[in-house]
C-alpha cells in the first residue's frame, strides 16, 4: 500500500519518433516494505528509493511494477522509463488534422479511466489524489503552444514548467501541445476562460463556447456556492477524440464537433448540444474533480450529477432555448428505453478489474437514467436544499473522495427528508415499474409492477415511486405494491380534470392507465402542455413496445398529433411512427402504405414551414421543420423530392453553405434518387477536405444512403482507410451503412470479417461496445438474431463486453418476437389510416 503525496513528472515527447521518455517522482508513505506503482506499455529503465536503486518486479497483469523499498514510512519513489506515442486516443497520443493541403499533429491526453499509467508511472486510481508538477519537453516548432491543467511559470532550455496543481486524481491530469489559436475572457470573479482549437478553424467558430464557458462557470460558483478553485479554465478542441468531452481539471478537452461552430450557420438543437457539453464538463469541475468518487462503482456520482446540471446550467443562462425539452426528447426515452431491458446494470454497480470498467459507463443507465433520478430528487426537495446540500458537501470533501451516501446525507440534512432511503431504491436495483392507475369496482387504484420489454424475471422490486399526481389524494410516495386513493367519481368531481400521475415527467416510471382513465385523459388532450401531450405518447409507446398494449391502437392515435406546433410532441410522434418502419419488409406493398402514413403525418407540416428558414420561424419551428421534411422523403413525396434535388442543383459548387438545418437531408435525397460514382466521390473528397465537424456528420449521413452496390462496397472499403474515416467517426460510417437496407449485408459482413482489425484500433476506447449496441438496434429478423448470436456468443467472456452482448441478444429476441405477434395488427391500422 503507497499513499502518494506529490509528484515530480518530467516527460521528453518526440512527435517524430513517437517516444516518450521521462521520470516519475513520487513522495508518499509507504504502509509495507513492498508497493506497487502502475505503468502500462512502458519500458522501466531504473527504480530509486530516496536516491538508492531498489529491486522491483513487473506484473503485467495488475498493470504495475511491484518495488521492495525495505521501509515502511515517508520515501521519494523516482522512476525512470520510456514509452510509445499511440494511435489509440489513450493516454498521449497525435491528433491529426489538414491545413491548406498540409498534414499536421497536435498532441493531447486522455487518462480517464485507467490511461495515466500510459503517460507516467503512478498510483492510477481515483482517490489516490496528490498534487503534481509537470516539466515537459517536446520537440518544439516556433510558434507552438503548450498548455496544461495549471498556468505555466517556466519556460527554460525548452523545458515547460507548469504551477503546482492542487490536490488531485491521476486520471484529470491533462496538457496538449501544437500549432493552436485560442480566444481568452474572465469571469467575473477573475477565473480565465479560454478556447483552443487548431488553425484549421475560424477564429469566429470559438466565440460561442467561449461566451457559455464563461457564463457557466459563473452560473456555477453561484449555484454551489463554492469557487471555481483554479486560476483558469481551458476548452480545447482535439481532431482526435474518443469520447465526447474529459473534465481534466483547468483542462477540459472535447470532440471538436462538440466545441467549435460556425455561428451563422449551425442549427438551434446543434447549439443547445454543444452548450451542455460545454456545461457538463465545467459541472464536474466541482462535482468529479474538487470531489471525487472514492471508486468507479460510484461513476454515477460524477456523471448523472453532471448530466442534471448541463441542464439546470444552460435553462439559467438561455431560458428561452427551454432546453429541458431537449432532456424530454433524449435522455428519457434513452433510460426509459435500456432500462426496460431484463439484465441491465443498476446505475450503481459493482466494478474491481479495469478491463471492466469502461463497460460501465452505459450512458442510457450511468448519465441519463442516474440524470433522471436526480432531476426527481431536485423535484421532491426543491433548489434551496438543493444548493444548501450542494455547499455542505463540497465543504466536507473538497479535494477528498465521497460516495453516493455522502450525497444523499448532505441532501437530507439540508431538506429534512430520508433522501437516501428513496434513492437506494433506485439506484441499487435496475429496471422501473409501471404503474397502473384503474377504478376498481368504483375506488381508484394504483399498484407498481416492474416493466420489461422482452422477456423478464418479475422478482418483486419495488420503488419508493414520487408520483408527482394532480390529485391531493394520492400519495406523494408510492412505496406499497399497490394502494386505494378512493372513490373515484367523487375525486374526479372535486378535481374537474382528468387524473394524471408524474406530472411533469421527471419521475422515472410509465403509467398504464385503464381504458376510463386514458379516455378521459385522451378527451382532453388539447388542454394539456406539451410536456403532458408528450409524455402520453411516449408512455403509450413503451407500453406497446413491453406487449401491454397492441401498437396498431397507436396508429389512428398519432393523426390527432400530426400539425401540432411542438418540438417535443413531433418528435415523440415521429419515434413512433419510425417504429412502424420495424414491421413492414423493405420494397414491399405493405411499407408503400407506411411511406403512405408517412405523407400524410407530414403534409400538413410541410405546407406551414417549406424548406426555407423564415424570420418569423419560432424555436418549434425551426427544430420541426427538419424532422417533417425527413418523414416527407422517407414517404417519397414527389413534392419533396423535387424540392430537394433543386436545392442541391442550386448550391452544387458550395453544398456547405446550405442551410445547416436541412443540408443533411437535401444531400442525402440527392444521393438516393439522382446519385453516381462522380457524385459520391466529390462528396467524399468534400468530407475529407472540410474541418467543420457538422458537415462531416452531413456527408456521412448522405453518402451512406446510396442504393447503389458498387458505391456500398467503395464506402466499406473506406472503414480501415484512417485518412478518410477516423477512428472516432467509423461508428457512424458503420452505422450509417448498416441501417441502410442496401447497405445492411455489407456492413454485417464486413464487422464479422475484421473484427479483430477494429478490436486492435478502438478495443481500448470506452465506446468500442456501441458497435455492438448499434447491431441490436438494426436486426429484426429470427435469420439475423441467429447470425447476431452465432458471432457474438463466443466473444461473451471478453471483458467489457459481455453485458452487452447479454442485454442486445435479448434486445433483438424481444423485437423479433413483437413483430411476429404485431406485425397484422400494425400493417392493418396503417391501411386503415390511409385509405
Amino acid at each position: 500500500m503507497f499513499q502518494p503525496n506529490h509528484y515530480d513528472i518530467a516527460l521528453n515527447i518526440n512527435r517524430e519518433t513517437k517516444e516518450i521518455s521521462g521520470t516519475s517522482t513520487i513522495t508518499g508513505d509507504a504502509l509495507e516494505n513492498k508497493i506497487s506503482v502502475h505503468q502500462k506499455f512502458m519500458t522501466i529503465q531504473s527504480v530509486t528509493a530516496d536516491g538508492q536503486a531498489v529491486p522491483f518486479t513487473f506484473d503485467d497483469q495488475s498493470e504495475g511494477i511491484h518495488i521492495d523499498l525495505g521501509k515502511t514510512g515517508e520515501t521519494t519513489v523516482a522512476i525512470a522509463f520510456t514509452a510509445p506515442l499511440t494511435d489509440s486516443m489513450m493516454g498521449i497520443y497525435p491528433s491529426y488534422y489538414e491545413l491548406n493541403g498540409e498534414k499536421k499533429q497536435i498532441i493531447g491526453t486522455q487518462f480517464e479511466t485507467t490511461a495515466a499509467r500510459q503517460a507516467f508511472p503512478c498510483v492510477d486510481e481515483p482517490e489516490a489524489k496528490a498534487t503534481f508538477d509537470l516539466a515537459i519537453s517536446f520537440d518544439e516548432h516556433e510558434g507552438e503552444t503548450i498548455i496544461s491543467n495549471m498556468p505555466e511559470v517556466k519556460n527554460e532550455n525548452g523545458v515547460h514548467t507548469f504551477d503546482t496543481t492542487v490536490r488531485m486524481s491521476t486520471y484529470l491530469i491533462a496538457f496538449a501541445f501544437g500549432d493552436l489559436q485560442s480566444k481568452l475572457t474572465t469571469t467575473k470573479s477573475g477565473v480565465q476562460v479560454g478556447v483552443f482549437a487548431t488553425k484549421a478553424h475560424q477564429a469566429n467558430e470559438l466565440d460561442f463556447a467561449l461566451d457559455i464557458a464563461k457564463r457557466s462557470i459563473e452560473f456555477y460558483e453561484d449555484f454551489y456556492q463554492t469557487p471555481y478553485p483554479l486560476p483558469h479554465s481551458w476548452q480545447l478542441a482535439l481532431p482526435d477524440f474518443s469520447a465526447g468531452a474529459m473534465e481534466n481539471w483547468g483542462l477540459v478537452t472535447y470532440r471538436e464537433a462538440y466545441l467549435v461552430l460556425d455561428p451563422d450557420n449551425t442549427t438551434p438543437d446543434m447549439k443547445m448540444l454543444v452548450a451542455t457539453v460545454i456545461s457538463h464538463e465545467l459541472a464536474h469541475q466541482w462535482f468529479g474533480d474538487l470531489v471525487t468518487m472514492k471508486w468507479w462503482d460510484n461513476l454515477w456520482l460524477n456523471e448523472s450529477f453532471a448530466n442534471m446540471m448541463e441542464y439546470v446550467a444552460i435553462d439559467a443562462i438561455e431560458p428561452d432555448w427551454h432546453v429541458w425539452e431537449m432532456f424530454q426528447t433524449s435522455d428519457v426515452p434513452m433510460a426509459l428505453q435500456r432500462d426496460a431491458t431484463d439484465g441491465v446494470q443498476p446505475v450503481h454497480v459493482q466494478v474491481e478489474d479495469p478491463a471492466e470498467i469502461d463497460a460501465i459507463f452505459d450512458s442510457a443507465i450511468v448519465y441519463a437514467k442516474g440524470a433522471r433520478m436526480l432531476v426527481m430528487v431536485r423535484t421532491l426537495i426543491g433548489d434551496d436544499a438543493l444548493r444548501k446540500g450542494l455547499k455542505a458537501y463540497f465543504a466536507a470533501h473538497h479535494y477528498g473522495n465521497a460516495t453516493g451516501d455522502d450525497l444523499w446525507a448532505a441532501l437530507g440534512d439540508a431538506s429534512g427528508m430520508d433522501v437516501g432511503a428513496i434513492m437506494n431504491s433506485w439506484l441499487e436495483q435496475p429496471g422501473y415499474p409501471v404503474v397502473s392507475a384503474k377504478v376498481v369496482d368504483g375506488q381508484l387504484t394504483l399498484s407498481q409492477k416492474q416493466f420489461f420489454i422482452g422477456e423478464g424475471k418479475e422478482v418483486g422490486r419495488q420503488w419508493q415511486v414520487p408520483l408527482n399526481s394532480n390529485y391531493d389524494a394520492a400519495p406523494v410516495l408510492l412505496k406499497d405494491h399497490e394502494v386505494v386513493v378512493g372513490d373515484y367519481a367523487q375525486l374526479r368531481q372535486a378535481s374537474g380534470k382528468p387524473f394524471r400521475l408524474n406530472v411533469g415527467n421527471n419521475s422515472h416510471f410509465i403509467v398504464a392507465y385503464d381504458d376510463t382513465l386514458l379516455q378521459d385523459i385522451l378527451d382532453h388532450v388539447d388542454d394539456f402542455d406539451s410536456i403532458t401531450q408528450h409524455q402520453i405518447l411516449q408512455d403509450l409507446q413503451l407500453l406497446a413496445e413491453g406487449r401491454q398494449i397492441s401498437y396498431g391502437t397507436l396508429v389512428p392515435l398519432l393523426t390527432r398529433f400530426a400539425d401540432n406546433q411542438s418540438t417535443l410532441v413531433a418528435t415523440s410522434l415521429y419515434a413512433i411512427a419510425g417504429e412502424l418502419k420495424k414491421f413492414v419488409t423493405p420494397g414491399s406493398a405493405e411499407e408503400t402504405q407506411v411511406k403512405a402514413y408517412f405523407d400524410q403525418l407530414s403534409a400538413g407540416q410541410v405546407a406551414r414551414l417549406g424548406w426555407q428558414d423564415r424570420d418569423a420561424d419560432s424555436l418549434d419551428d425551426q427544430l420541426i421543420r427538419p424532422t417533417v421534411l425527413s418523414a416527407a422523403l422517407y414517404a417519397e413525396n414527389p413534392a419533396a423530392v423535387a424540392a430537394a434535388h433543386d436545392l442541391f442543383t442550386a448550391n452544387r459548387d458550395h453544398l456547405e453553405s446550405l442551410p445547416a438545418s436541412t443540408r443533411f437531408l437535401i444531400i442525402r435525397n440527392e444521393v438516393k434518387h439522382f446519385g453516381s460514382a462522380t457524385l459520391i466521390g466529390d462528396l467524399l473528397a468534400a468530407y475529407r477536405a472540410t474541418s467543420n465537424a457538422s458537415y462531416k456528420s452531413d456527408l456521412t449521413y448522405a453518402v451512406t444512403a446510396t442504393t447503389d452496390p458498387e458505391q456500398i462496397t467503395r464506402l466499406v472499403g473506406i472503414f480501415e482507410d484512417t485518412d478518410t474515416v477516423k477512428p472516432q467517426d467509423l461508428r457512424s460510417w458503420f452505422y450509417g451503412v448498416l441501417r441502410n437496407d442496401r447497405g445492411e449485408q455489407a456492413a454485417w459482413d464486413w464487422i464479422r470479417t475484421d473484427w479483430q482489425w477494429l478490436e486492435d484500433t478502438v478495443g481500448g476506447d470506452m465506446e468500442f461496445s456501441t458497435f455492438i449496441t448499434f447491431i441490436s438496434r438494426i436486426f429484426r429478423t429470427p435469420e439475423r438474431l441467429a447470425e447476431f448470436k452465432a458471432f457474438f456468443e463466443p466473444k461473451i467472456n471478453t471483458p467489457g463486453l459481455t453485458r452487452e452482448i447479454q442485454m442486445d441478444i435479448k434486445v433483438i429476441e424481444s423485437r423479433v418476437d413483437l413483430i411476429e405477434a404485431e406485425k397484422s395488427a400494425v400493417t392493418a391500422a396503417v391501411a386503415e389510416a390511409v385509405k
